[in-house]
Parts: structure tokens; C-alpha cells; sequence
């Protein structure tokens, strides 16, 4: 792994302490949560891609998210929804329509990390696209998107054909 240049932040006293990775990344994901916020349009798929790698690149485990939008594809929330191990994490239909129908949202983009780093869809991807896609059809909304992000790498199912 190509070494980083040092980091350093201020402290309330006014000295500079060398930055903590995890510190840089949380900061840089609140960034992210500022700089997108509710009401942002998700219509361009580079967008959403790159929103998507902001907020899961990097992290040492499997993280299942969504980005809850209105009816012109604005962002109304985004929600980690589910946490698993390195090469996985157990996802639920049930939860992710609980929480559309909580944000009164209209449609749905997911996404997930692989901390591997190989944005190439599994089977158990493409299988729960699928059943996300039925549930959330039961209740009148639609899932534009599953987003796969490795790194630097990112993975856009729907631009797949899937």
C-alpha cells in the first residue's frame, strides 16, 4: 500500500498532533455529508457514484447503504442500514422498505463496499438486487440503482443491465 503523506490537525490548545487515518476518513465523511445534502439531485450517474465512494471507500468492513430520494431524485437521507464482516453482510428487504417508507421516499439507490477492493457483482448481489426490486415495487417505489464500490473502483449495476 502507497505510504500517505503525514496529516496534521489543530487542537483546541492550538498545537498540531499528527492525524490518525480513521480521523482523516471520518472527517472527510462528514464532508461528504455537508456537501450532499438533503435536496441534492442524484439524475447523474457520476454523482452517485462518486457520492457512494465517499462515503464507503475505505472501510475495513462490508457496509450496506441508501440513499432515500423524492420523486425528482433528490436526496431526502442516506442510511447505513446493515454491517458485516469483511465479505459480507446479511441484507434484509424488510428493513431497507421500513426505512423508505419512514423517509416518504419515492425511490431507492443502494450500495455496498468490498473492502477486496473487486467491484465485480456476486451472485448473492445480483439475488438481492432482485428481491430488494420486489419489495420495494410491493410498496410503489423504485430502485434506480446498486451501487458496488472497491476503493477506487466502483461498480453501477443498472449500467450493467442488471
Amino acid at each position: 500500500m502507497e505510504q500517505a503523506e503525514a496529516l496534521y490537525v489543530r487542537s483546541p490548545t492550538g498545537r498540531y498532533a499528527r492525524a490518525e487515518p480513521e480521523t482523516v476518513l471520518a472527517t472527510a465523511r462528514q464532508i461528504v455529508g455537508v456537501r450532499m445534502q438533503r435536496g441534492e439531485m442524484f439524475t447523474d450517474p457520476q454523482v452517485v457514484c462518486r457520492y457512494f465512494q465517499d462515503k464507503l471507500a475505505g472501510q475495513e468492513r462490508e457496509i450496506f447503504a441508501a440513499a432515500m430520494l423524492d420523486t425528482r431524485h433528490r436526496l431526502i437521507s442516506y442510511v447505513e442500514l446493515f454491517y458485516g464482516s469483511i465479505d459480507g453482510a446479511e441484507v434484509h428487504p424488510r428493513e431497507l422498505v421500513k426505512q423508505a417508507l419512514r423517509n416518504n421516499a419515492a425511490a431507492v439507490i443502494v450500495a455496498h463496499n468490498h473492502p477486496s477492493g473487486d467491484v465485480t457483482p456476486s451472485a448473492a448481489d445480483r439475488a438481492v438486487t432482485e428481491r430488494l426490486k420486489q419489495a420495494l415495487r410491493l410498496v410503489d417505489i423504485r430502485l434506480l440503482d446498486h451501487v458496488i464500490v472497491g476503493g477506487r473502483d466502483i461498480a453501477s449495476m443498472a449500467a450493467m443491465g442488471w
